[in-house]
């Protein structure tokens, strides 16, 4: 009887040593997946309208395209609806282009782009607020005159991030945009519009 009971006791044990293994599994792979993502990766592409000598939206248009780099500088902090990561990032802006009213060509660099991703979010969706500056080389002055070829940017808004998969998301943005040359030309007449974006973001 008791030779019996051995191998059975052996079995027994093996099974729930194995079970432990299992669960030990599992556990770490449930930490590691729940570790927050560091790195932000995106592309995107933006419109703007805006005014430059007048006082209306609609006299000059802009079209801008690059892709963005960012680190999280922070787990989630603060409580209630301020709850949130910060994260800073710079922009690569290889295409400007403005339409209207003069066609202009150039490109940017924007080197502090500051973050906020909120912790509001849905199963699908999630807001964050942003403020960026840079600055923009065209290839004639701009606006057009006695301004100058090099402008200083800024712009601030906010988006919202669409999740198509779980690191990787749909971003739709919409900000208050500024270029001005901080009087490096003769004149400086100041771009002040709307831009509205669309961008592909990936999380690492």
């Amino acid at each position: 009887m008791v030779h019996d009971v051995i191998p059975r006791f052996r079995i027994v044990g093996s099974f729930i040593l194995l079970l432990l293994l299992v669960h030990r599994g599992y556990a770490q792979a449930e930490r590691s997946q729940a570790q927050p993502r560091t790195w932000d990766f995106s592309v995107w592409v933006s419109g703007g309208t805006g005014e430059e000598h007048t006082n209306s939206l609609s006299e000059a248009q802009i079209l801008t395209a690059g892709f963005f780099v960012g680190k999280m500088l922070t787990d989630e902090i603060g409580s209630g609806w301020r709850r949130g990561r910060f994260e800073y990032g710079v922009d690569v802006i290889p295409l400007f282009r403005q339409f209207r009213p003069q066609p202009i060509y150039g490109g940017g660099f924007e080197p502090v782009v500051l973050r906020w991703n909120s912790s509001l979010q849905t199963h699908r969706m999630a807001p964050y607020i942003e403020l960026a500056g840079g600055a923009v080389r065209t290839n004639t002055n701009f606006p057009t005159g006695d301004t100058s070829n090099f402008n200083f940017t800024a712009r601030g808004g906010g988006g919202i991030q669409i999740f198509a998969k779980p690191h990787q998301s749909l971003d739709v943005g919409c900000r208050w945009s500024h270029i001005s040359n901080a009087n490096l030309g003769v004149r400086n007449p100041e771009f002040n519009g709307i831009q509205v974006s669309l961008g592909f973001r990936w999380l690492r």
